[in-house]
Protein backbone atom coordinates (compact mmCIF):
# COMPACT_ATOMS: atom_id res chain seq x y z
CA UNK A 1 0.00 0.00 0.00
CA UNK A 2 1.64 3.09 -1.40
CA UNK A 3 1.12 6.57 0.64
CA UNK A 4 -1.38 8.15 -1.60
CA UNK A 5 -3.70 4.97 -1.42
CA UNK A 6 -3.09 5.45 2.46
CA UNK A 7 -4.82 8.65 2.86
CA UNK A 8 -8.11 8.00 0.57
CA UNK A 9 -10.19 9.46 2.18
CA UNK A 10 -14.21 7.50 2.39
CA UNK A 11 -17.67 9.57 3.02
CA UNK A 12 -20.00 7.05 4.07
CA UNK A 13 -23.55 8.19 4.35
CA UNK A 14 -25.94 5.83 5.92
CA UNK A 15 -29.58 6.04 7.14
CA UNK A 16 -28.79 3.64 9.91
CA UNK A 17 -25.92 2.27 11.88
CA UNK A 18 -24.71 0.13 14.56
CA UNK A 19 -24.57 1.10 17.27
CA UNK A 20 -27.04 3.92 17.15
CA UNK A 21 -30.11 3.07 14.73
CA UNK A 22 -30.87 0.09 13.69
CA UNK A 23 -34.04 -1.62 11.07
CA UNK A 24 -31.98 -4.11 9.06
CA UNK A 25 -28.88 -5.52 7.91
CA UNK A 26 -27.73 -2.12 6.83
CA UNK A 27 -27.21 -1.01 10.03
CA UNK A 28 -24.95 -3.96 10.89
CA UNK A 29 -22.83 -3.24 7.87
CA UNK A 30 -22.27 0.04 8.02
CA UNK A 31 -21.23 -0.56 11.86
CA UNK A 32 -18.19 -2.80 10.90
CA UNK A 33 -17.12 -1.99 7.48
CA UNK A 34 -15.88 1.26 8.52
CA UNK A 35 -13.69 -0.20 11.51
CA UNK A 36 -12.40 -2.25 9.19
CA UNK A 37 -11.76 0.78 6.50
CA UNK A 38 -10.02 2.54 9.09
CA UNK A 39 -7.80 -0.48 9.89
CA UNK A 40 -6.04 -0.60 6.32
CA UNK A 41 -5.41 2.94 6.63
CA UNK A 42 -8.00 4.29 5.22
CA UNK A 43 -9.66 8.27 6.14
CA UNK A 44 -13.46 7.55 6.90
CA UNK A 45 -16.09 9.82 7.65
CA UNK A 46 -20.12 8.98 8.29
CA UNK A 47 -22.94 10.71 7.82
CA UNK A 48 -25.86 9.94 9.22
CA UNK A 49 -29.43 11.35 10.85
CA UNK A 50 -29.76 11.94 14.62
CA UNK A 51 -32.81 10.61 15.35
CA UNK A 52 -35.06 11.07 18.65
CA UNK A 53 -34.30 7.34 19.29
CA UNK A 54 -30.41 7.89 19.97
CA UNK A 55 -29.48 8.34 22.85
CA UNK A 56 -27.21 11.57 22.86
CA UNK A 57 -25.75 11.50 26.33
CA UNK A 58 -24.48 7.47 26.23
CA UNK A 59 -22.45 7.90 22.88
CA UNK A 60 -21.42 11.29 23.74
CA UNK A 61 -22.80 12.83 21.14
CA UNK A 62 -22.58 17.23 20.81
CA UNK A 63 -23.95 19.12 18.49
CA UNK A 64 -21.31 21.05 16.19
CA UNK A 65 -23.37 24.12 15.11
CA UNK A 66 -26.98 26.15 15.21
CA UNK A 67 -30.06 25.11 13.15
CA UNK A 68 -29.80 28.56 11.67
CA UNK A 69 -25.93 28.48 10.82
CA UNK A 70 -27.05 25.07 7.95
CA UNK A 71 -30.02 25.15 5.59
CA UNK A 72 -30.36 22.10 3.15
CA UNK A 73 -33.07 23.20 0.09
CA UNK A 74 -36.23 20.63 -0.33
CA UNK A 75 -38.22 22.76 -3.63
CA UNK A 76 -38.44 25.89 -2.73
CA UNK A 77 -37.43 25.84 1.28
CA UNK A 78 -34.71 26.33 2.99
CA UNK A 79 -34.84 23.49 5.81
CA UNK A 80 -32.23 24.33 8.78
CA UNK A 81 -30.71 22.02 10.50
CA UNK A 82 -27.54 21.24 13.21
CA UNK A 83 -24.37 19.19 12.97
CA UNK A 84 -23.67 17.04 15.76
CA UNK A 85 -20.45 14.73 16.22
CA UNK A 86 -19.23 11.98 18.22
CA UNK A 87 -16.47 9.53 17.44
CA UNK A 88 -17.16 5.74 16.55
CA UNK A 89 -16.55 3.86 19.80
CA UNK A 90 -13.36 1.83 19.57
CA UNK A 91 -12.53 4.26 16.71
CA UNK A 92 -10.87 7.51 15.51
CA UNK A 93 -13.83 8.05 13.13
CA UNK A 94 -15.96 11.22 13.31
CA UNK A 95 -19.18 10.17 12.31
CA UNK A 96 -21.57 13.20 11.90
CA UNK A 97 -24.95 13.25 12.68
CA UNK A 98 -27.76 15.86 10.66
CA UNK A 99 -30.26 16.77 13.37
CA UNK A 100 -33.35 18.34 11.88
CA UNK A 101 -36.67 18.15 14.48
CA UNK A 102 -38.87 18.75 11.73
CA UNK A 103 -37.96 15.33 10.24
CA UNK A 104 -35.98 13.63 12.72
CA UNK A 105 -37.99 14.25 15.74
CA UNK A 106 -40.21 11.66 15.73
CA UNK A 107 -40.49 8.17 16.62
CA UNK A 108 -39.79 5.51 13.44
CA UNK A 109 -36.66 5.12 11.38
CA UNK A 110 -38.60 4.90 7.95
CA UNK A 111 -42.45 4.22 8.56
CA UNK A 112 -44.52 4.58 11.26
CA UNK A 113 -44.52 2.40 14.39
CA UNK A 114 -47.94 2.10 15.34
CA UNK A 115 -49.08 1.14 11.40
CA UNK A 116 -45.61 -0.06 9.72
CA UNK A 117 -46.23 2.44 6.93
CA UNK A 118 -43.87 4.56 5.38
CA UNK A 119 -43.83 8.37 6.29
CA UNK A 120 -46.28 10.65 4.37
CA UNK A 121 -42.97 13.12 3.88
CA UNK A 122 -40.97 10.58 2.75
CA UNK A 123 -40.42 12.36 -0.21
CA UNK A 124 -38.87 15.62 1.43
CA UNK A 125 -37.56 13.54 4.18
CA UNK A 126 -35.12 11.33 0.88
CA UNK A 127 -34.17 15.07 -0.31
CA UNK A 128 -33.20 16.72 2.77
CA UNK A 129 -30.68 13.84 3.75
CA UNK A 130 -29.22 14.04 0.35
CA UNK A 131 -28.83 17.94 0.71
CA UNK A 132 -27.88 18.22 3.86
CA UNK A 133 -25.21 16.00 3.33
CA UNK A 134 -23.32 17.76 0.71
CA UNK A 135 -23.81 21.13 2.48
CA UNK A 136 -22.20 19.21 5.54
CA UNK A 137 -19.35 18.26 3.55
CA UNK A 138 -18.80 21.54 2.37
CA UNK A 139 -19.45 23.08 5.89
CA UNK A 140 -17.08 21.19 7.43
CA UNK A 141 -14.49 22.02 4.57
CA UNK A 142 -13.93 17.72 4.04
CA UNK A 143 -12.54 16.84 0.35
CA UNK A 144 -13.03 13.46 0.15
CA UNK A 145 -12.05 10.98 -2.39
CA UNK A 146 -15.40 9.22 -2.52
CA UNK A 147 -18.81 9.13 -1.12
CA UNK A 148 -19.99 6.39 -0.66
CA UNK A 149 -23.59 5.86 -0.79
CA UNK A 150 -26.62 3.26 0.53
CA UNK A 151 -29.57 2.35 -0.84
CA UNK A 152 -32.22 4.71 -2.51
CA UNK A 153 -32.47 7.20 0.94
CA UNK A 154 -29.03 8.31 -0.44
CA UNK A 155 -29.58 7.86 -3.78
CA UNK A 156 -29.65 11.32 -5.16
CA UNK A 157 -26.23 12.49 -4.02
CA UNK A 158 -24.85 10.57 -7.21
CA UNK A 159 -27.10 12.97 -9.18
CA UNK A 160 -25.90 16.27 -7.38
CA UNK A 161 -22.62 15.29 -7.65
CA UNK A 162 -22.52 15.28 -11.49
CA UNK A 163 -24.95 17.99 -11.59
CA UNK A 164 -25.89 20.78 -9.76
CA UNK A 165 -21.54 19.86 -7.85
CA UNK A 166 -19.90 19.13 -10.87
CA UNK A 167 -18.34 21.96 -11.79
CA UNK A 168 -17.72 22.74 -7.46
CA UNK A 169 -14.13 23.20 -7.02
CA UNK A 170 -14.68 22.25 -3.48
CA UNK A 171 -15.50 18.23 -5.33
CA UNK A 172 -13.26 18.36 -7.61
CA UNK A 173 -11.58 14.59 -7.48
CA UNK A 174 -14.67 13.13 -5.61
CA UNK A 175 -15.83 9.91 -6.55
CA UNK A 176 -19.52 8.39 -5.62
CA UNK A 177 -20.24 4.67 -4.92
CA UNK A 178 -23.35 3.64 -4.39
CA UNK A 179 -23.94 0.11 -3.09
CA UNK A 180 -27.59 -1.44 -3.29
CA UNK A 181 -27.89 -3.61 -0.19
CA UNK A 182 -31.65 -4.31 -1.06
CA UNK A 183 -33.27 -3.57 -4.78
CA UNK A 184 -36.86 -3.89 -3.72
CA UNK A 185 -36.60 -0.83 -1.90
CA UNK A 186 -36.36 1.74 -4.74
CA UNK A 187 -37.80 5.15 -3.59
CA UNK A 188 -40.72 5.66 -6.11
CA UNK A 189 -42.69 8.83 -5.87
CA UNK A 190 -45.08 11.03 -8.34
CA UNK A 191 -43.22 13.46 -11.23
CA UNK A 192 -43.34 16.09 -8.56
CA UNK A 193 -40.54 14.81 -6.69
CA UNK A 194 -38.18 16.40 -9.20
CA UNK A 195 -39.28 19.94 -8.27
CA UNK A 196 -38.88 18.97 -4.39
CA UNK A 197 -35.56 17.34 -5.16
CA UNK A 198 -34.77 20.37 -7.71
CA UNK A 199 -33.75 18.16 -10.47
CA UNK A 200 -34.89 19.08 -14.10
CA UNK A 201 -37.99 18.36 -15.51
CA UNK A 202 -37.04 18.72 -19.05
CA UNK A 203 -35.39 15.07 -18.69
CA UNK A 204 -38.43 13.46 -17.54
CA UNK A 205 -39.31 11.70 -20.64
CA UNK A 206 -39.81 8.26 -21.69
CA UNK A 207 -36.94 5.84 -20.68
CA UNK A 208 -34.75 9.30 -19.48
CA UNK A 209 -33.08 9.05 -16.58
CA UNK A 210 -36.12 10.69 -13.82
CA UNK A 211 -38.49 8.55 -15.71
CA UNK A 212 -39.67 5.25 -14.50
CA UNK A 213 -43.24 4.10 -15.59
CA UNK A 214 -44.50 7.57 -15.39
CA UNK A 215 -42.65 7.73 -12.22
CA UNK A 216 -39.57 9.22 -10.55
CA UNK A 217 -37.29 6.10 -8.78
CA UNK A 218 -34.37 7.22 -7.26
CA UNK A 219 -32.85 3.99 -7.38
CA UNK A 220 -32.40 3.93 -11.00
CA UNK A 221 -31.50 7.70 -10.42
CA UNK A 222 -28.58 6.64 -8.47
CA UNK A 223 -27.68 3.50 -10.55
CA UNK A 224 -27.29 5.63 -13.33
CA UNK A 225 -25.00 8.41 -11.81
CA UNK A 226 -22.89 6.69 -9.85
CA UNK A 227 -19.55 6.42 -10.51
CA UNK A 228 -19.49 2.71 -9.21
CA UNK A 229 -22.42 0.48 -8.06
CA UNK A 230 -21.47 -2.61 -5.81
CA UNK A 231 -24.02 -4.61 -4.29
CA UNK A 232 -23.55 -6.96 -1.22
CA UNK A 233 -22.54 -10.65 -2.78
CA UNK A 234 -20.86 -11.60 -6.16
CA UNK A 235 -24.05 -14.10 -6.68
CA UNK A 236 -26.63 -10.98 -6.42
CA UNK A 237 -24.53 -8.87 -8.80
CA UNK A 238 -25.43 -11.71 -11.45
CA UNK A 239 -29.27 -12.12 -10.62
CA UNK A 240 -30.17 -8.32 -10.29
CA UNK A 241 -29.12 -7.92 -13.93
CA UNK A 242 -31.20 -11.28 -15.26
CA UNK A 243 -34.59 -11.13 -14.78
CA UNK A 244 -37.34 -9.10 -12.91
CA UNK A 245 -37.86 -11.48 -10.24
CA UNK A 246 -34.21 -9.90 -9.03
CA UNK A 247 -33.91 -6.64 -11.03
CA UNK A 248 -37.42 -5.72 -9.66
CA UNK A 249 -37.64 -3.62 -12.74
CA UNK A 250 -33.93 -2.22 -12.92
CA UNK A 251 -32.78 -5.03 -14.43
CA UNK A 252 -32.32 -2.99 -17.78
CA UNK A 253 -30.53 -0.45 -16.29
CA UNK A 254 -27.87 -2.31 -14.02
CA UNK A 255 -26.94 -4.25 -17.62
CA UNK A 256 -26.39 -0.70 -19.20
CA UNK A 257 -23.84 -0.20 -16.10
CA UNK A 258 -22.70 -3.99 -16.11
CA UNK A 259 -19.19 -3.16 -16.43
CA UNK A 260 -19.25 -0.92 -12.99
CA UNK A 261 -21.25 -3.24 -11.24
CA UNK A 262 -19.17 -5.07 -8.21
CA UNK A 263 -20.18 -7.67 -5.85
CA UNK A 264 -18.94 -7.80 -2.54
CA UNK A 265 -19.89 -9.92 -0.06
CA UNK A 266 -20.62 -8.66 3.39
CA UNK A 267 -18.79 -9.76 6.59
CA UNK A 268 -19.40 -10.11 10.24
CA UNK A 269 -18.53 -8.66 13.33
CA UNK A 270 -16.57 -11.13 15.07
CA UNK A 271 -16.48 -10.13 18.29
CA UNK A 272 -19.97 -8.68 18.08
CA UNK A 273 -20.79 -12.49 17.47
CA UNK A 274 -18.08 -14.92 19.39
CA UNK A 275 -19.71 -17.43 21.54
CA UNK A 276 -16.67 -17.46 23.38
CA UNK A 277 -16.97 -13.85 24.92
CA UNK A 278 -20.94 -13.42 24.53
CA UNK A 279 -22.04 -11.65 27.69
CA UNK A 280 -25.94 -12.13 25.99
CA UNK A 281 -26.56 -15.96 26.21
CA UNK A 282 -26.69 -18.36 29.50
CA UNK A 283 -23.14 -19.94 29.01
CA UNK A 284 -19.92 -19.44 26.83
CA UNK A 285 -18.20 -21.80 24.44
CA UNK A 286 -15.92 -22.84 21.96
CA UNK A 287 -14.93 -25.12 18.81
CA UNK A 288 -13.10 -27.30 21.28
CA UNK A 289 -15.37 -26.69 24.14
CA UNK A 290 -19.25 -27.34 22.91
CA UNK A 291 -20.86 -27.24 26.60
CA UNK A 292 -22.18 -24.37 26.60
CA UNK A 293 -24.16 -24.64 23.45
CA UNK A 294 -26.45 -27.40 25.71
CA UNK A 295 -26.98 -24.73 28.31
CA UNK A 296 -28.07 -22.07 25.91
CA UNK A 297 -30.50 -24.92 23.94
CA UNK A 298 -31.93 -25.51 27.33
CA UNK A 299 -32.64 -21.72 27.95
CA UNK A 300 -33.90 -21.70 24.63
CA UNK A 301 -36.08 -24.31 24.76
CA UNK A 302 -37.74 -22.04 27.91
CA UNK A 303 -37.98 -19.13 26.37
CA UNK A 304 -40.14 -20.36 23.72
CA UNK A 305 -42.05 -22.66 25.64
CA UNK A 306 -41.10 -25.41 23.70
CA UNK A 307 -41.08 -29.06 24.80
CA UNK A 308 -37.43 -30.47 25.59
CA UNK A 309 -36.33 -33.09 23.56
CA UNK A 310 -32.51 -34.29 22.98
CA UNK A 311 -33.52 -36.19 19.92
CA UNK A 312 -35.60 -33.16 18.22
CA UNK A 313 -33.11 -30.21 16.81
CA UNK A 314 -34.48 -27.00 17.07
CA UNK A 315 -34.36 -24.74 14.57
CA UNK A 316 -34.58 -20.97 14.89
CA UNK A 317 -35.17 -18.01 12.83
CA UNK A 318 -34.56 -14.36 13.04
CA UNK A 319 -35.76 -12.29 10.38
CA UNK A 320 -38.76 -9.61 9.09
CA UNK A 321 -41.76 -11.51 9.11
CA UNK A 322 -42.50 -10.47 5.42
CA UNK A 323 -42.69 -12.24 1.79
CA UNK A 324 -39.34 -11.79 1.24
CA UNK A 325 -37.96 -13.89 3.62
CA UNK A 326 -40.02 -16.85 2.48
CA UNK A 327 -42.29 -16.93 5.69
CA UNK A 328 -44.93 -18.08 2.55
CA UNK A 329 -43.44 -20.90 2.11
CA UNK A 330 -42.82 -21.96 5.54
CA UNK A 331 -46.15 -21.46 6.63
CA UNK A 332 -47.06 -23.92 3.71
CA UNK A 333 -44.58 -26.50 5.01
CA UNK A 334 -45.59 -26.18 8.32
CA UNK A 335 -47.99 -29.46 8.03
CA UNK A 336 -45.11 -31.52 7.22
CA UNK A 337 -42.68 -30.18 8.93
CA UNK A 338 -44.57 -30.39 12.25
CA UNK A 339 -44.76 -34.25 11.48
CA UNK A 340 -41.19 -34.85 11.81
CA UNK A 341 -39.42 -34.55 15.60
CA UNK A 342 -38.28 -30.99 15.16
CA UNK A 343 -38.84 -27.67 17.45
CA UNK A 344 -39.15 -24.12 15.87
CA UNK A 345 -37.94 -20.89 17.63
CA UNK A 346 -39.09 -17.99 15.50
CA UNK A 347 -38.27 -13.76 16.61
CA UNK A 348 -39.04 -11.70 14.35
CA UNK A 349 -41.53 -8.65 13.43
CA UNK A 350 -43.26 -7.87 9.99
CA UNK A 351 -46.39 -7.94 7.71
CA UNK A 352 -49.43 -8.25 9.66
CA UNK A 353 -50.86 -11.23 8.13
CA UNK A 354 -48.03 -12.96 9.19
CA UNK A 355 -48.21 -12.01 13.33
CA UNK A 356 -51.87 -14.00 13.26
CA UNK A 357 -50.77 -16.92 11.14
CA UNK A 358 -47.62 -17.93 13.43
CA UNK A 359 -49.44 -16.70 16.51
CA UNK A 360 -52.39 -19.42 15.13
CA UNK A 361 -49.36 -21.70 14.21
CA UNK A 362 -47.90 -21.82 17.73
CA UNK A 363 -51.16 -22.03 19.51
CA UNK A 364 -52.16 -25.10 17.31
CA UNK A 365 -48.78 -27.02 17.80
CA UNK A 366 -47.92 -26.00 21.43
CA UNK A 367 -44.29 -27.16 22.51
CA UNK A 368 -43.16 -27.81 18.86
CA UNK A 369 -43.59 -24.38 17.32
CA UNK A 370 -42.45 -20.96 19.76
CA UNK A 371 -42.71 -17.66 18.01
CA UNK A 372 -41.94 -14.45 19.95
CA UNK A 373 -43.65 -11.45 17.67
CA UNK A 374 -40.34 -8.70 18.95
CA UNK A 375 -37.54 -7.05 18.41
CA UNK A 376 -34.91 -8.28 20.87
CA UNK A 377 -31.46 -8.45 20.90
CA UNK A 378 -31.02 -10.98 23.51
CA UNK A 379 -33.28 -13.26 22.02
CA UNK A 380 -31.62 -13.03 18.72
CA UNK A 381 -27.83 -14.24 20.05
CA UNK A 382 -29.70 -17.00 22.25
CA UNK A 383 -31.11 -17.99 19.11
CA UNK A 384 -28.06 -17.98 17.34
CA UNK A 385 -26.52 -19.96 20.41
CA UNK A 386 -29.35 -22.66 21.28
CA UNK A 387 -30.60 -23.25 18.26
CA UNK A 388 -29.03 -26.51 16.09
CA UNK A 389 -30.20 -24.96 12.65
CA UNK A 390 -31.17 -21.62 11.45
CA UNK A 391 -33.50 -21.39 8.47
CA UNK A 392 -33.39 -18.36 5.64
CA UNK A 393 -35.79 -19.93 3.06
CA UNK A 394 -35.59 -16.74 1.05
CA UNK A 395 -36.93 -15.95 -1.85
CA UNK A 396 -34.04 -13.40 -2.43
CA UNK A 397 -31.30 -12.39 -0.17
CA UNK A 398 -28.42 -9.75 -1.11
CA UNK A 399 -25.93 -11.41 1.15
CA UNK A 400 -27.96 -12.25 4.64
CA UNK A 401 -25.72 -12.40 7.97
CA UNK A 402 -27.09 -14.35 10.05
CA UNK A 403 -26.35 -17.45 8.15
CA UNK A 404 -22.80 -16.31 8.90
CA UNK A 405 -23.74 -15.81 12.42
CA UNK A 406 -25.13 -19.03 12.75
CA UNK A 407 -21.67 -20.67 11.41
CA UNK A 408 -19.77 -18.34 14.69
CA UNK A 409 -22.26 -20.49 16.97
CA UNK A 410 -21.96 -23.93 15.39
CA UNK A 411 -25.44 -23.48 14.30
CA UNK A 412 -25.61 -24.89 10.98
CA UNK A 413 -27.63 -23.15 8.41
CA UNK A 414 -30.61 -24.12 5.65
CA UNK A 415 -30.96 -22.21 3.46
CA UNK A 416 -32.27 -21.33 -0.30
CA UNK A 417 -29.26 -20.80 -2.82
CA UNK A 418 -29.63 -17.23 -3.64
CA UNK A 419 -27.35 -14.15 -3.11
CA UNK A 420 -25.08 -13.97 -0.28
CA UNK A 421 -26.90 -17.60 0.84
CA UNK A 422 -25.41 -19.50 -1.66
CA UNK A 423 -22.00 -17.47 -1.81
CA UNK A 424 -21.23 -18.49 1.95
CA UNK A 425 -23.58 -21.66 2.14
CA UNK A 426 -22.20 -25.44 1.10
CA UNK A 427 -24.24 -28.55 1.06
CA UNK A 428 -22.57 -31.33 3.56
CA UNK A 429 -21.19 -34.15 2.78
CA UNK A 430 -22.21 -37.40 4.33
CA UNK A 431 -19.05 -37.88 6.31
CA UNK A 432 -19.24 -34.15 7.63
CA UNK A 433 -15.85 -33.30 6.14
CA UNK A 434 -17.10 -30.48 3.68
CA UNK A 435 -19.47 -28.32 3.43
CA UNK A 436 -21.43 -26.11 6.14
CA UNK A 437 -24.98 -26.61 5.68
CA UNK A 438 -28.20 -27.48 3.52
CA UNK A 439 -29.66 -25.85 0.72
CA UNK A 440 -32.31 -25.75 -1.42
CA UNK A 441 -33.22 -23.95 -4.91
CA UNK A 442 -36.59 -24.14 -5.89
CA UNK A 443 -38.24 -21.60 -4.09
CA UNK A 444 -41.54 -23.99 -3.00
CA UNK A 445 -42.56 -25.65 0.39
CA UNK A 446 -41.67 -28.92 -1.45
CA UNK A 447 -37.66 -27.76 -1.83
CA UNK A 448 -37.96 -26.21 1.82
CA UNK A 449 -39.16 -29.27 3.39
CA UNK A 450 -36.88 -31.56 1.57
CA UNK A 451 -33.94 -30.11 3.30
CA UNK A 452 -35.05 -29.64 6.57
CA UNK A 453 -36.13 -33.49 6.45
CA UNK A 454 -32.65 -33.97 5.72
CA UNK A 455 -31.25 -31.54 8.54
CA UNK A 456 -33.31 -33.70 10.71
CA UNK A 457 -32.01 -37.18 9.54
CA UNK A 458 -28.51 -35.59 9.57
CA UNK A 459 -28.86 -34.61 13.66
CA UNK A 460 -29.00 -38.33 15.01
CA UNK A 461 -24.99 -38.93 14.37
CA UNK A 462 -24.25 -36.48 17.41
CA UNK A 463 -20.38 -37.31 17.06
CA UNK A 464 -20.47 -36.42 12.91
CA UNK A 465 -22.57 -33.06 14.49
CA UNK A 466 -19.85 -32.26 16.75
CA UNK A 467 -17.38 -32.52 14.40
CA UNK A 468 -18.75 -30.59 12.08
CA UNK A 469 -20.15 -27.78 14.95
CA UNK A 470 -15.97 -27.18 15.43
CA UNK A 471 -15.11 -26.83 11.77
CA UNK A 472 -17.86 -24.11 10.91
CA UNK A 473 -17.24 -22.47 13.90
CA UNK A 474 -13.59 -21.43 12.65
CA UNK A 475 -14.59 -20.28 9.46
CA UNK A 476 -13.41 -16.51 8.77
CA UNK A 477 -16.56 -14.47 7.59
CA UNK A 478 -14.86 -11.23 9.15
CA UNK A 479 -14.47 -7.96 7.47
CA UNK A 480 -10.98 -8.03 6.50
CA UNK A 481 -11.00 -9.65 2.74
CA UNK A 482 -14.21 -7.89 1.78
CA UNK A 483 -12.66 -4.20 3.42
CA UNK A 484 -9.87 -5.14 1.40
CA UNK A 485 -12.41 -5.22 -1.87
CA UNK A 486 -13.81 -2.01 -1.23
CA UNK A 487 -10.65 -0.09 -0.45
CA UNK A 488 -9.87 -1.05 -4.09
CA UNK A 489 -13.31 -0.10 -5.25
CA UNK A 490 -12.85 3.31 -3.73
CA UNK A 491 -9.18 3.58 -5.82
CA UNK A 492 -11.13 2.77 -8.68
CA UNK A 493 -14.05 5.20 -8.30
CA UNK A 494 -11.92 8.32 -6.78
CA UNK A 495 -12.69 11.05 -9.66
CA UNK A 496 -15.41 9.04 -11.15
CA UNK A 497 -18.67 9.80 -11.58
CA UNK A 498 -21.59 8.36 -14.13
CA UNK A 499 -24.07 9.99 -15.79
CA UNK A 500 -23.57 13.92 -16.77
CA UNK A 501 -25.90 16.07 -17.60
CA UNK A 502 -26.01 19.70 -18.69
CA UNK A 503 -28.96 21.67 -16.75
CA UNK A 504 -30.06 24.55 -17.95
Amino acid sequence: MNAKEKNMHVAIVTTEIVPYSKVGGLADVMGALPDELETLGCGVTIFTPLYASIDRGSFGIRRLSEPSKLTAVVGTKKMPFSLYTAKKPGTSIDVYFIESKHFYGRKGIYTVPETGEGFEDEAERTVFFNRAVIESIKALDLHPDVIHCNDFHSGLIPAYMSMDEGGDPHFQGTGTVFSVHNLAYQGIFDPSFLETAGLERDFFTPGGPFEYWGKVNVMKIALLFSGIISTVSKTYAKEITTTDEYGYGLEGVLRSRKKDLVGILNGIDPDAWDPAADELIPANFTPADQEGKETCRAGLHKAFGLKPSAKAPVIGMVSRLVDQKGFDILAEAIPDLMKLDVRFAILGTGQQKYHELYEELQERYKGKFGVRLEYNNELAHLIEAGSDYFLMPSRYEPCGLNQMYSLRYGTIPIVRATGGLKDTIKNLDKAGGKGNGFTFKEYSAKGLTRAVTKAVEYFGDSKRLRRVRERIMQEDHSWKRSAEEYRKLYKRAKGRVGMRLTTR
